[in-house]
């Protein structure tokens, strides 16, 4: 397409829950901003799509390596919480209730999706097991994938995987209600259910 207007009303669009009557209106407000505003934004998403990485610890989304939540020495390294997303990790960051380290999945186990374990960070989350690695022995392994069908299979997966090599693997408590994603939990729900985690 030749016509600018167009051409980032189509782009717009392909963002999950933009529409094209809003990928338009977003369009024109560019177009009504000052250029600095367009130059930054441009400058923003060129900076996201080269300088963000994943970390070499917990797989999260970062600018530095490692990032900033494994970085911190006040974080209890005995204790990993599995999530599927980096979204869900910030939900779970919100209730200020885990004072742990993370683990980011990437995904969920979804055969029909062509989702296997290969296609999740389940290796590297295996390789931080390791005393070794870590310095210090990790004592309790927390799943908090999403209480679907897919998150409750790579839940049992995960559990059957870290079982055998003598780390203690939790749920985190329902509380959180089926079908749900965690990334849309209110804070209150997701304290409440990290708080009531269980064996598993």
């Amino acid at each position: 397409m030749s016509d600018p207007i167009a051409r980032l009303t189509l782009l717009l669009a392909r963002l999950p829950g933009v529409g094209e009557k809003t990928a338009q209106r977003l369009a024109f407000h560019i177009l009504e901003t000052p250029p600095d505003y367009a130059q930054d934004l441009a400058a923003a998403l060129l900076a996201l799509r080269q300088e963000v990485r994943l970390c070499s610890v917990c797989c999260n989304l970062t600018a530095q390596d490692p990032c900033v939540i494994c970085k911190d020495s006040q974080r209890d390294a005995r204790m990993i919480c599995v999530v599927e997303t980096v979204p869900d990790l910030l939900a779970v960051e919100r209730t200020r209730e885990f004072r742990g380290r993370y683990h980011v999945l990437h995904g969920a186990l979804s055969p029909l999706d062509g989702v296997g374990p290969d296609q999740l960070r389940l290796k590297e989350l295996v390789a931080r097991l390791a005393p070794e690695r870590s310095g210090q022995a990790v004592e309790e392994v927390i799943v908090a994938t999403d209480p679907t069908v897919e998150g409750e299979a790579t839940a049992l997966y995960i559990t059957r995987l870290v079982k055998p090599l003598g780390v203690r693997v939790t749920r985190i408590a329902q509380g959180v209600p089926m079908g749900g994603d965690l990334e849309y939990a209110d804070q209150v729900t997701l304290a409440r259910a990290i708080s009531g985690r269980r064996e598993i």
